[in-house]
């Protein structure tokens, strides 16, 4: 058996192992050692070196002065990229695993070489390409060399120290590929340029032109050109130039002029440019449309039809059309051609010019229309006195009418596209020359028509005055204007119609009825017809006069007068009048107040009915006399219990009486004879209050009513025996008075 000390040693034995495996597994690898460092471009160093045991990536590190650039990579060789051209690095490499990454390696010196010159390439002519570059920092030479870029052919290399070279003697239209590269004082190549570039195209052969004279365009064709992209066709003409672009080996060019000599060329062009232009071919237009064109016709009947040389033209034919659809024409190498025409119609000219190309475009059409033959068959259908309507037949040729009325000096016309035409403002009571003539605007009128006699109604009078001083006889009087006329005048209301006639200048309407509105007119009557109505003149009769007038008295000074309407009155003006003033009234009813009358006097009435216009109507009635004044001074004296005496004073001027008592017990009541201002009334019951009222009596033996009233309370014997209680209508309480004393 072995001793516990045993196995600790070898307990501790088997730790430092362990611990050894694992320290030997977690350290660093190895320093790499660089075999080689070098550069190919301009922006890269290239390092190779021999691999280290356990190493699972290397660190390259490329330093220019203060600056470096590290790239991690996992064999040999590997790239340190995004360097400066002809620049001089130091490079240094680690190896990297888990465990960490090794010391720096031994640095290694490399230069990056020259950077790739940038080319501007162009092709000058369809058989050279020029190649021009910038200088490139620390080049002393330049090689570039040229191949088509198929491959086939040979290659061109040169060298230089310039920054430009051209290549000569290539073929047309094809496509090449250029590369240059820049070299070092130790020789030592730099990156190369490539650079694909074509050589600009042969211009076209071959050239066809095909001229369309209807739409003045020129179809060109032509010959396939290698290495043409496109074509351009130029028609030049003086300063006007036209052209059109195409891909394919034909072109339309449109919006040629007429009478135009062009020269036609064509470039073809690629991404390189143009070619020289083409020998050029001549192409003549159509001449165009003959100008000023000259339409006469010399006699009736004759067209002559001329006009000036078109350029490039060779003969002519005009063309002439009328509106009926008959045609005619005339070839000829003159300016001038002649034709037949017939009056009312319109002739349409139009004349070409023909050359090799063809016919000329349509030039302006011109219209020519004969003068239109004179209007048949006018009838007069209506003649009032201002105004003749006329109609005919229509004419051939007739664009519109016109109608003259001559009278004398003065012409009056009417213009019309139709075959009817009125002709106003006419003399009335007048002899007119009426002429139709048919009218082309072109040709005006045809004045051989001839005229007819036309005579137009008597004029419409003109009333002067209208005198309604005698009404209801009215004088109507006019101005007469017309020769051996009768006049006939109305006026016309609501009432009725009221006429009269007369061959002089005023005439009478008779019996017009009061209230009412009329119109008057008058119109004059001969063989030739009847006048326009004159202007109309209003005519107002006075109103009527209220058939029944009322005056009744209100109060003492108050009376109220009434009356029935009065036909044509709006308002009313009611007058009483006596010698010791007057009371008036002006209302829109047919009733009024009149204040301020003096009692027992006698007025007039009269009564004014006006209209809305003021026309006045005065109204008389009967006389009215007002009443007597109400006594004054009422006192009452007792005679004994069962009688008692009213006094009272009288106004100036005589009058009858009637006392009256009011009481529970009755009506008591007397009237004195006229000489007296007192009466008794006996049998009346004390103990009693009795309401007192003397007043006038009118001629018929009524009473009036609004004299005042006074209360009294008649006691019986006793305390108060022979005493008499007066209680006023405004004062509850009773006043005592002994009979004796005068009652207020």
């Amino acid at each position: 058996m072995v001793s516990a000390s045993g196995k600790w040693v070898s307990l501790i034995g088997v730790s430092l192992f362990c611990f050894k495996v694992v320290a030997s597994l977690n350290a660093a690898p190895e320093i790499p050692i660089i075999d080689r460092a070098y550069s190919k471009l301009s922006n890269s160093i290239t390092v190779e070196w021999t691999p280290v045991p356990g190493a699972t990536s290397y660190l390259l590190t490329a330093q220019d002065g203060e600056s470096f650039i590290e790239t991690i990579v996992t064999n040999s060789p590997g790239t340190v990229s995004g360097l400066k051209a002809a620049t001089m690095y130091k490079i240094t490499i680690r190896s990297v695993n888990a465990g960490g990454r090794s010391q720096a390696s031994l640095p290694k010196k490399a230069k990056t070489v020259l950077a790739a010159p940038i080319l501007d390439v162009s092709s000058p002519s369809s058989d050279s390409i020029l190649v021009q570059w910038e200088a490139v920092s620390m080049a002393v030479g330049f090689s570039v060399s040229i191949m088509r870029s198929n491959g086939l052919g040979r290659m061109w290399k040169e060298n230089t120290t310039n920054t430009s070279l051209t290549f000569t003697s290539l073929d047309a239209g094809t496509l090449y590929t250029i590369k240059a590269y820049a070299w070092n004082a130790n020789g030592i190549p730099g990156d190369d340029s490539t650079y694909n570039q074509r050589t600009s195209p042969h211009a076209p052969a071959d050239i066809q032109v095909s001229f369309d004279s209807g739409t003045q365009k020129a179809t060109v064709s032509w010959m396939p050109t290698e290495g043409a992209f496109s074509y351009t066709v130029t028609a030049s003409s003086g300063a006007s130039k036209l052209n059109c672009s195409t891909a394919s080996t034909s072109c339309t060019i449109s919006a040629l002029q007429c009478g135009t000599e062009y020269t036609l060329s064509i470039l073809a062009s690629n991404d390189a440019g143009s070619s020289h232009s083409t020998a050029t071919v001549s192409l003549k237009t159509v001449a165009c449309a003959p100008r000023s064109i000259l339409i006469q016709e010399d006699n009736p009947g004759h067209l002559s039809v001329s006009w000036s040389d078109a350029e490039l033209g060779d003969y002519y034919v005009a063309f002439v059309k009328s509106d009926d659809g008959l045609e005619m024409h005339c070839n000829t190498s003159l300016t001038q051609c002649n034709f037949p025409a017939e009056c009312g119609f319109t002739y349409f000219i139009s004349v070409f010019a023909y050359n090799e190309a063809g016919q000329s475009p349509l030039g302006d059409v011109f219209n020519y229309t004969t003068a239109p033959c004179c209007p048949g068959d006018i009838n007069p259908v209506f003649v009032s006195s201002d105004t003749a309507q006329l109609v005919w037949s229509p004419v051939r040729g007739a664009e519109m009418y016109e109608t003259k009325a001559v009278d004398g000096n003065h012409v009056i016309e009417c213009n019309d596209t139709a075959t009817a035409c009125t002709l106003s403002a006419l003399q009335c009571d007048t002899v007119y020359n009426v002429t139709v003539y048919s009218f082309s605007e072109i040709k005006g009128s045809n004045t051989s028509c001839a005229p007819q006699c036309v005579t137009t109604a008597p004029c419409s009078p003109e009333i002067k005055n209208v005198s309604k001083d005698t009404f209801p006889i009215i004088n109507v009087h006019w101005q007469a204007t017309n020769d051996e006329a009768t006049y006939i005048v109305t006026a016309k209301g609501e009432a009725g119609l009221y006429h009269c006639t007369s061959s002089g200048e005023f005439c009478t309407i008779t019996d017009l009825p009061c209230g009412s509105i009329f119109s008057i007119s008058a119109v004059a009557q001969t063989e030739a017809g009847q006048s326009l109505p004159s202007y109309s003149v209003p005519l107002e009769t006075v109103p009527c006069c209220p058939a029944d007038l009322k005056v009744i008295q209100v109060t003492q000074s108050v009376t109220n007068v009434s009356w029935t309407s009065g036909t044509g009155a709006q308002t009313y003006v009611t007058i009483l009048e006596s010698p010791k003033g007057q009371s008036k009234c002006h209302t829109l009813q047919n009733h009024c107040i009149l204040g301020c009358i003096s009692c027992g006097t006698n007025y007039t009435v009269a009564l004014k009915a006006i209209s809305a216009t003021g026309l006045t109507a005065v109204c008389t009635y009967q006389d009215y006399s007002s009443s007597a004044c109400c006594p004054l001074g009422v006192k009452l004296y007792l005679l004994g219990n069962n009688g008692i005496r009213i006094c009272w004073r009288t106004s100036v001027g005589s009058a009858n009486y009637r006392a009256e008592l009011y009481g529970s017990k009755g009506i008591f009541t007397c009237t004195p004879s006229s000489a007296l201002s007192y009466c008794d009334i006996t049998e009346i019951l004390c103990g009693d209050v009795y309401t007192v009222m003397v007043s006038p009596v009118d001629e018929m033996g009524s009473k009036l009513t609004f004299c005042p009233q006074k209360i009294y309370s008649v006691t019986c014997s006793g305390s108060s025996v022979g005493m008499v209680i007066f209680r006023g209508k405004r004062n509850a309480e009773y006043t005592k008075f002994w009979m004796e004393t005068e009652i207020q």
